[in-house]
């Protein structure tokens, strides 16, 4: 993966989430889950889903007979100009959709156990890798993909959407693990439920969720009579992906309105959303992105930045872009005059941080008016030097600017920034800011650096310039649980490794070896006689595990037998 120049030039703060997928930890069972889960998903498939994935399941670097390496899967992907990325289990979804934005991929490490075979309820490699990256190969489905990803890392995110991740995370840990005691499953459940109730008006992050979540995730492509999957949650679901064409589930055609329908990740859903094609999943997307804050600006910018509670951007008329964590808003008239940052703020122009700008220089938080200058015709950005002398404004000299808020400005101007034509900045020394009274700005705190523009044109969370603005995250504090394995399933264990070692499908004799140690240790398991019965030609083994599934009565283990068989 180091070789990899996608993920070489990805910015510092998603390497941070980048973890290895120590491949020697799969385990023989591990191989197995994949190989059945494979080649029931082929086999089904092949007839139900859009025709790129199995054309993609080779051009991505996934083949049905073993989990694929990561570098198998970039030695493929880089065909197509991504890359994929392991990861441990649920990231952020603006980090998930910032990756994307940079066309990679992220991949769960893990692999759901043999108890989980048809459905995780937590991301994993089979969800991940045989789930999103054969479709990729469709060249308008990846600049979806790629869209999404610009869009939706730019979306703000609520104090409580970051809260119910955390929940979301939790749960999905708790239930990956075999060995996690049913009460901290219902407690954990109980507060998901309590969470998500309580989640308030539904942020930009929360609504391009739900739109992700009936496309990428559970999306169906074609007519409402006869759709085909393309979502990775089915493709990568034996159970959920026969459901989903089943007349059980109610089929809508997709529009901007799906935004407004939930979803509940521990429960099958209730309806799925068929696109026509993907040409229309962009159009829908960009109709999205043209009611977010990034193209509207305005006061609505600005509220949505203050209640996102941590760094984002406010770009001003004059294009001087101001990152930080946005606390206050003064409001006048129902016009937002006055903006406050508090704590390490930068500013930038066109996502590059200006010169001395830093969050040092600015570490304490940064306050400016937005507005029009009173009985001045041109906005402040537009004026020349010669039309501030006629304004009464010149280095050196003391001015006043009175906007037509009635706030107040006054200060001995020490220099004016432009970029374009256009000024960004003016800095005042022995400054005084004012408003009805109450005091913005005093010459004690030092030079006012003034943004200029009249008007707030775009607010979008995360910084200008990431790398400049020195952004990091702290990955997950939880970590996906290592499964902690008995003595009896280690002996299995031993078993299947013997069996996928054994590159002929002849000496029957080792096979019997196998096969009656796996009696004589009073093993539970299906899938590995299944697997067993695959390898083996010789008719009176096979019999002897047909005789074998025959007692088994438990329904779901049958019902899988049963499933594999037709397959095979």
């Amino acid at each position: 993966m180091d070789n990899n120049q996608i993920i070489n030039k990805l910015p510092v703060h998603l390497k941070d989430f980048i973890i290895d997928q120590h491949y020697e930890r799969y385990t023989g069972q591990d191989q197995a889950v994949w190989r059945y889960v494979m080649r029931q998903n082929v086999h089904y498939l092949a007839k139900h889903a859009h025709p790129s994935y199995i054309k993609g399941l080779k051009k991505t670097g996934i083949a049905v007979d073993h989990i694929p390496s990561i570098e198998e899967m970039n030695k493929a992907l880089g065909k197509l100009g991504w890359a994929a990325a392991t990861v441990d289990g649920f990231i952020p979804p603006s980090v998930f959709m910032e990756f994307q934005k940079h066309k990679v991929l992220v991949i769960a490490a893990d692999i759901r156990s043999a108890g989980q075979i048809g459905y995780t309820p937590a991301p994993d490699i089979i969800h991940e890798a045989a789930g999103h990256a054969p479709i990729i190969a469709d060249p308008k489905y990846a600049g979806y993909l790629q869209l999404f990803g610009e869009i939706g890392s730019k979306a703000f995110s609520s104090k409580e959407d970051y809260q119910l991740y955390e929940v979301i995370r939790h749960l999905s840990i708790l239930k990956a693990d075999p060995n996690t005691p049913a009460q901290e499953i219902k407690e954990a459940e109980e507060l998901l439920k309590e969470t998500g109730g309580n989640m308030g008006i539904p942020s930009e992050m929360a609504l391009i969720r739900n739109l992700h979540w009936w496309t990428v995730e559970y999306g169906l492509i074609g007519t409402l009579e006869n759709p085909k999957i393309y979502g990775a949650g089915l493709l990568s679901s034996i159970s959920e992906s026969k459901t989903a064409l089943s007349d059980s589930v109610t089929k809508l055609p997709y529009t901007l309105d799906a935004m407004d329908y939930g979803f509940d990740i521990t429960k099958p859903q209730p309806q799925l959303f068929v696109t026509p094609g993907f040409d229309h999943l962009s159009d829908v997307l960009n109709l999205f992105a043209s009611k977010m804050a990034l193209k509207t600006g305005g006061l609505d910018a600005i509220m949505k930045a203050v209640h996102s509670g941590t760094v984002a951007t406010l770009e001003y008329s004059s294009g001087l872009q101001v990152s930080g964590i946005f606390s206050d808003v003064l409001i006048h008239n129902g016009q937002a005059v006055y903006i406050n940052t508090t704590g390490p703020t930068t500013l930038n122009y066109n996502g590059k941080m200006l010169e001395g700008h830093t969050k040092e220089y600015h570490n304490e938080g940064f306050g400016s008016p937005i507005g029009k200058l009173k009985n001045c015709m041109k906005p402040v950005r537009m004026l020349t030097d010669t039309d501030l002398e006629l304004l009464g404004i010149s280095k050196g000299r003391h001015s006043v600017l009175e906007f037509d808020s009635g706030l107040k400005v006054e200060g001995s101007l020490m220099q004016v920034t432009r970029r374009d034509g256009k000024i960004l900045l003016m800095q005042f020394t022995d400054c005084y800011v004012t408003m009805e009274g109450k005091t913005l700005f005093e010459p004690s705190w030092g030079v006012f650096d003034m943004a200029v523009g009249e008007k707030i044109v775009s607010g979008f969370s995360g910084p200008a310039d990431p790398e400049d603005y020195g952004l990091r995250f702290d990955p997950p504090a939880e970590k996906t649980h290592t499964i902690q394995y008995s003595e009896q399933e280690k002996k299995l264990f031993i078993l299947y490794d013997r069996l996928f070692s054994m590159k002929s499908k002849n000496g029957n004799t080792e096979l019997y070896n196998l096969w009656n140690t796996f009696r004589n240790e009073n093993h539970t398991d299906w899938l590995f006689p299944f697997e067993l019965y695959i390898k083996t030609k010789d008719k009176k083994l096979k019999k002897e595990i047909t005789g074998y599934f025959s007692e088994i009565t438990d329904k779901d283990k049958r019902k899988f037998i049963e499933e594999g068989m037709a397959v095979i």
